[in-house]
């Protein structure tokens, strides 16, 4: 990075404003092209209109302008319609996309009640044969109740302790 040059604020602008005539010469050269496009379309579409002198001929001009523009009608409308049927299948592709490409819910499971054992059944077939009964290895321990221990929890029952109280209470109010 140390090896790159930094242009500066001086030849910065001077290539700023030389893309801008680039791209001005560039627009300019598109829209006179436009333009001729546009002459040589309306040329070929739209011939020049000579004004007949007499009525009878008047009318036949009419006529025959009144035909192009049903014609040009009938064109535009059946455009327009397909421009319709596809742009409606484009919004149906796009929301398609959205939709594949959206959230996708996740269905609720259901709870299934199956021990350790059916599960690995289920899953490995007959080569099942582990046991996963894992309270039959536990130890069995016996609780052994002392005696000091019985002798705290009838000393600090509260329930006993509140009927004295309430013995107290009647001694008062007498």
């Amino acid at each position: 990075m140390a090896c790159e040059k930094r242009l500066s604020a001086r030849r910065k602008h001077t290539l700023k404003g030389c893309m801008l005539l680039v791209a001005t010469n560039m627009l300019e050269a598109e829209a006179g092209v436009k333009v001729g496009e546009r002459e040589n379309f309306l040329s070929d579409k739209c011939p020049p209109l000579e004004l007949p002198y007499s009525k009878d001929e008047l009318e036949e001009l009419c006529k025959k302008l009144h035909d192009q523009i049903n014609i040009s009608e009938e064109e535009r409308y059946s455009i327009e319609f397909k421009l319709n049927l596809v742009m409606t299948e484009v919004r149906d592709l796009n929301i398609k996309i959205v939709d594949m490409r959206g959230k996708f819910k996740r269905p609720r499971l259901k709870k299934v009640r199956m021990s350790a054992d059916a599960m690995l059944k289920a899953l490995l077939g007959s080569k099942h044969t582990v046991n996963m009964d894992l309270r039959a290895n536990l130890k069995q321990v016996k609780k052994e109740v002392k005696e000091e221990d019985k002798q705290l929890r009838d000393v600090g029952d509260w329930r006993k302790n509140i009927e004295d109280k309430s013995d107290r209470k009647k001694m008062f109010d007498s």
